[in-house]
């Protein structure tokens, strides 16, 4: 198997002393260079996985300034996304839009539907500055991954990444879904391994993007899910690094 470079697509910064340096430690010890970084702890664990089962959300802003912080002291391992609260107008992220590199719209922590006007308008803002929106999708009216499906037709100048592997650890239905949809890609933490093997067969590995949820989920369980997929290391290369690459632009950085 060849040697992987790895950016991760998906970590967050904790609200917790030494942040950075503890995510560029977890990410040292598991070979992996860069990984787009977005606000955590918007709330506990513990009342994340309440309202994810139960219903519920906050309407206070991620802190996106410590993402910006942390990034600017990484030298360059580290690449922010903006974490958008809809329920504030678009000017909020459009405004420092070009401070980062993508964009975060979450229905779990802000309870914001994925049909609501207020999620296309932060979309549409995204579409104008050139970047891509991560998302996640709940089994609720509004949220779900053919609502997904719904959005990026309306915006089919912008990218989405499908956070998570869509929802639950098998969702193959997802993969379904989005397949007419090009401008759809999904990011792998958390799905079981076939997830990653079909969303290869059904997409292509060009719409694949590796994901480890760290600091939550440690890269070494994520990235042995990649290394056992049963995929070719053309394929695992490119969910691994070119994929991100391209989507960020990095090419000539």
């Amino acid at each position: 198997m060849a040697e992987l470079r790895i950016l991760d697509f998906h970590v967050r910064l904790a609200p917790v002393p030494r942040a950075a340096d503890r995510l560029l430690e977890l990410m040292d010890a598991s070979g992996i260079s860069r990984a787009v970084v977005c606000a955590g702890g918007t709330m506990p664990l513990a009342q994340l996985s309440r309202f994810l089962v139960e219903g519920g959300h906050i309407e206070s802003d991620a802190d996106n300034d410590a993402v910006l912080k942390a990034c600017a002291g990484s030298g360059g391992r580290l690449l922010p996304f903006f974490f958008a609260n809809p329920h504030r107008g678009p000017g909020h992220y459009r405004d420092r839009a070009d401070e980062f590199r993508g964009v975060e719209i979450s229905p779990a922590v802000h309870g914001v539907p994925l049909t609501d006007i207020r999620t296309a308008r932060l979309v549409a803002a995204a579409g104008e500055v050139g970047h891509s929106v991560y998302t996640v999708c709940l089994e609720r009216p509004g949220s779900r991954v053919a609502d997904l499906v719904s959005l990026a037709g309306a915006h089919p100048e912008v990218t989405f990444v499908l956070g998570h592997a869509g929802i639950g650890n098998i969702d193959l239905y997802a993969l379904e879904s989005v397949a007419g949809l090009k401008n759809i890609l999904l990011e792998t933490s958390g799905g079981y391994t076939v997830v990653l093997r079909e969303a290869v067969r059904q997409l292509g590995s060009d719409r694949v993007l590796f994901g480890s949820e760290a600091p939550i989920q440690h890269p070494e369980v994520e990235l042995a899910k990649l290394r056992h997929a049963g995929i070719s290391d053309e394929d695992r290369q490119k969910i691994a690094w070119r994929n991100a690459v391209r989507l960020l632009g990095l090419e000539e950085e």
